[in-house]
């Protein structure tokens, strides 16, 4: 019997997961690789913090997904790739064969590197990913602060920064939040009339930006590239995802970041029994288009393709649209909407995201 490996429980293998009880693949043996047996939905992370949500309104379980779909599932996660070879190597040492594979393991935060250019984050830092840890976490966090007034500092002016600083600030209003956004734009993948917006936003709610980086972190406090040093109970790294270290060296063709390349039918550009999805991997003809945006709207899509592929037909390209409508809350129930050169700004907004998000967590429970 021919064997599917689906690598990875991100918003894609969500949908095709949901979607296998009802429309199984003959004659092929499927295996989810997935170290978690629950999807922390990222986009609910941020209601999560500011208090909004219990962690668990924002979780999808794995387990009723794959009932009645005679997937095994394997509670583990990659170390290696030989994709020449069709192996994939497991963290417990054992070697897993495919005639396809899927990857869709979402965003990572590549400790190693982020130690060398911060140096003592390992050891003093609170990571965003894997998020499912940082859910964990969080609540310490908040007790903490029932007894003190903390100084948090969270690095990234990214979308996941910017969110996270005003769910803080609405979580733990006696704490000060600093943003520290790096060289970069602060929301810089948005129109500058976003930007705005949201600089405004954090501004009103009494965050402080700086413009400038953290270059290491001590207990108490994070040093700056300007030679600043920034009084820190609680460091928050909220930078961008790196491609997982384990693509390295597993023959697929890779883009300048080291994420996987993938044609229109969410095909890897190296080998045709590869396919990918998400912030793993990069569109070549639409390089921009790596987020939870884009990765359950290429459910249905990489769905379509695996079942072609192992009936041996050809995949079809999948074309995202051009625009889309990206909802960034404002920690208290109001949020930021833009959809191309576009946006709004409101409680009317929050009200959308937040019947957006619990309507994508209701369409993938079982339980």
């Amino acid at each position: 019997m021919k064997h599917l490996v689906l690598l990875g429980a991100g918003h894609a293998h969500i949908h095709v997961l949901s979607t296998l009880a009802t429309q199984p693949l003959p004659g092929v043996q499927i295996t989810l690789v997935a170290p978690y047996p629950r999807q922390l939905y990222s986009g609910m992370v941020p209601g999560f913090v500011a208090g909004h949500y219990a962690l668990e309104d924002c979780v999808i379980q794995l387990e009723p997904l794959l009932k009645n779909t005679g997937i095994r599932w394997l509670a583990r996660s990659a170390t290696a790739l030989d994709a020449d070879a069709r192996s994939l190597t497991l963290d417990d040492g054992s070697a897993l064969s495919f005639d396809w594979l899927s990857v869709n393991t979402g965003p990572v935060q590549d400790r190693k590197q982020i130690e060398q250019l911060m140096p003592g984050a390992r050891e003093h830092g609170l990571f965003l990913r894997p998020i499912e840890a940082f859910g964990a976490l969080w609540p310490r966090v908040t007790e903490l602060a029932q007894s003190q007034a903390l100084r948090v500092a969270v690095i990234g002016g990214g979308a996941a920064g910017i969110e996270l600083a005003m769910a803080i600030r609405h979580r733990l209003p006696t704490s000060s939040v600093t943003l520290v956004t790096g060289e970069a734009a602060l929301g810089a993948n948005y129109t500058p009339a976003v930007q705005q917006r949201l600089a405004n936003a954090l501004t009103q709610r009494g965050i402080t930006i700086l413009s400038d980086s953290a270059v290491g972190i001590q207990l108490g406090e994070v040093a700056l590239a300007s030679g600043a040093r920034l009084a820190c109970d609680v460091p928050l790294i909220a930078t961008g995802a790196q491609a997982p270290a384990w693509l390295v060296g597993s023959g697929l063709a890779l883009d300048e970041q080291g994420f996987i390349a993938v044609d229109a039918c969410q095909r890897s550009c190296s080998h045709a029994y590869v396919f990918a999805a998400g912030d793993v991997s990069t569109r070549v003809d639409q390089p921009l288009a790596r987020s939870g945006v884009y990765a359950v709207r290429a459910g249905p899509a990489l769905l379509k393709n695996l079942a072609a592929a192992v009936a041996g037909l050809e995949p079809s390209p999948h074309l995202p649209p051009a625009n889309t409508l990206n909802l960034l809350s404002c920690g208290d129930e109001e949020a930021i909407a833009s959809w191309g050169p576009f946006s709004a700004q409101g409680r009317w907004v929050w009200r959308l995201k937040d019947w957006i998000d619990r309507s994508f967590i209701k369409r993938y429970r079982r339980d």
